[in-house]
């Protein structure tokens, strides 16, 4: 049996054939990966038929060529271009695109109008997250929500697959992504048209028609001659304005004064005030401070209120010069807003354009009254318990002061505060009155148990006599006073000389006890006694005159000597 080789070398126009087919192919330089021309040579229900100058005819199918309704536009014989992905595939069959022959071309163009910024048309096919597919020279792009206006829009029903102007603004290579702008492409128009407007006017020009576009609370959007201008809240009047809107209306033609032009940014800035003289100029010739005028409240705040002093200047009265009582009054419960009053000026700033006035300084000072009243006796009406002092009012003059625990009595007893409570009415004593504060005294309406040492004439270093009032763990609470007025505490140390000898426990109340006055001080109201100190001077006393009955009273060195000789006499009887 001849195989196909020895019927091929036997039959000359065979080989003849084989070699023309073969010299053909060698011609075609196909390769796969790239675009080449193919043509059409047939179109049937579900594909389109192309001779690519391959060994066989490619098959496309019919749905890559419904974009732009390309469908309708060819024919058998027509020229198109195709993208070659396999010379071969495992089936013998050549494998072609339409659809990314299309999109590798519109890739190159797009890498090429990316460095040039060209504008494209493209057609915006759907909605996706954060924004919009947009076809642009048949490759799927994606369109930011913050690219499609130069403003916010609610809807776009009316872009949908319309023919609409864009701009590459990036491109990932890698991932095969475009992002374009249709808003990039509007701004550069609209700044073309704004830097040919802008050549029309300059700074400092007066413009008379000037139309209010849009207002908010910082300021006003104006149209001058098609150009977009910002007239700040602070540039429509040298006074203080609360809201821009109280002035103007949206499509008021007002007249205004060119005070920047940004030629990098084609922003314009407008101003009013600036057509009037600024009234802060000379305000020294005509205010003066420490004088008294009348103004009308424009604004209060929780800092303070504003008073219009004429056009165009306004004061502050900061709260602490509402009330003389109360540096933190709330300024509503003072002042209302169109309330004509009489103020004093305390300050006037020209450069930061401030002046602080002061209300109070018109009223009658209270603390002039109080003046000369320390040492005085008082009735204050309780405000408030804190848990280390009382704060009261004074009945008569509405001023508040302190009243500290130890002032309460000369006990300095902190526990005396829930004697008290709010409203009770007390008689004190004016003590202390500096920097618009008061402190009251209690007790100082009493008499000062310190005052026993004057009375004895005690003095530093004297022995006094007490008897036990209290016996603690530390130490041993004395009266030196009759009353029991006069209350002081012996520390354990200075109980005795012999620290075996210092023990609380071994005193009893109304024991009498010998002690020195190491520390006295009546000022600082400090008093200090020692039995130790005592018993050392005793000591010293009887060593030198022993035998003379040096004491006569208390526990005394010669007493304890008495009392040990007395035992051992009985013990030996």
């Amino acid at each position: 049996m001849k195989t196909e080789q020895d019927l091929k070398n036997s039959n000359p126009l065979l080989k003849e054939f084989q070699s023309l087919l073969d010299k053909d192919f060698k011609d075609r330089k196909l390769k796969e990966n790239e675009v080449t021309s193919a043509i059409v040579t047939e179109i049937t229900k579900n594909f389109v038929v192309v001779d690519c100058k391959a060994k066989m005819e490619g098959m496309i199918p019919i749905d890559e060529f419904k974009d732009n309704d390309e469908l309708s536009k060819i024919k058998v014989g027509s020229k198109i271009e195709v993208y070659l992905e396999r010379i071969e595939s495992f089936k013998g069959e050549i494998v072609v695109s339409r659809d990314k022959a299309r999109k590798l071309k519109a890739w190159k163009k797009m890498e090429k109008v990316f460095e040039t910024q060209e504008e494209m048309t493209g057609y915006i096919t759907g909605k996706v997250k954060g924004g919009f597919i947009a076809n642009v020279e048949g490759l799927p792009c994606f369109m930011p929500s913050s690219q499609i206006d130069v403003r916010p829009l609610k809807k776009i029903d009316h872009l949908m697959n319309t023919p609409v102007k864009v701009i590459a603004t990036r491109i990932d290579k890698n991932r095969g992504n475009v992002c374009v702008s249709r808003r990039a492409v509007l701004e550069k128009s609209k700044n073309a048209e704004i830097s040919e407007a802008l050549r029309n006017i300059k700074e400092g020009d007066i413009v008379d028609n000037a139309i209010v576009k849009a207002t908010t609370d910082w300021g006003i959007f104006l149209d001058i001659n098609g150009i977009d201008a910002l007239l700040h809240v602070s540039d429509l009047s040298h006074g203080r304005v609360r809201k821009p809107a109280d002035l103007v209306s949206i499509g008021q033609k007002i007249k205004v004064k060119i005070t920047k032009i940004d030629e990098k940014t084609n922003r314009v800035s407008a101003s009013v005030k600036a057509l009037t003289e600024d009234p802060y100029d000379k305000i020294d010739k005509r205010y003066k401070i420490g004088e008294i005028y009348e103004g009308t409240v424009t604004k209060i705040m929780d800092y303070g209120c504003f008073v219009k002093i004429e056009n165009g200047i306004e004061g502050l009265i900061h709260n602490s010069e509402l009330d003389w009582t109360n540096r933190n009054i709330k300024p509503e419960k003072v002042l209302s807003v169109s309330q004509t009053i009489k103020f004093k000026i305390v300050n006037i700033d020209k450069e930061a354009k401030r002046i602080s006035l002061s209300y109070k300084a018109t009223t009658e000072n209270p603390w002039d009254k109080l003046k000369d009243k320390v040492g005085e006796e008082t009735k204050i009406k309780i405000t408030n318990v804190t848990d280390k002092a009382i704060f009261g009012e004074l009945v008569d003059l509405k001023l508040s002061g302190m009243l500290h625990y130890k002032e309460i009595s000369y006990q300095e007893n902190i526990e005396d505060l829930k004697k008290f409570k709010k409203n009770d009415v007390l008689n004190v004593k004016i003590i202390e009155i500096k920097d618009e504060k008061i402190r009251f005294s209690k007790r100082a309406l009493e008499k000062d148990p310190l005052d026993w040492f004057k009375e004895n004439k005690k003095k530093l270093g004297d022995i006094v006599t007490t008897r036990v009032h209290e016996v603690l763990k530390t130490g041993v609470k004395v009266s030196l006073d009759k009353d029991k007025q006069l209350i002081i505490l012996i520390k354990k140390t200075d109980l005795a000389k012999e620290t075996s000898d210092a023990r609380p426990e071994v005193f009893s109340p109304g024991n009498a006890l010998d002690a020195k006055i190491t520390e006295l001080d009546l000022k600082t109201r400090r008093v200090k006694l020692s039995v130790k100190a005592a018993q050392i001077d005793e000591e010293k006393s009887l060593i030198a005159k022993f035998g003379e009955g040096a004491t006569k009273s208390g526990a005394t060195l010669k007493g304890i000597f008495e009392k040990a000789i007395g035992k051992k006499k009985k013990k030996e009887k």
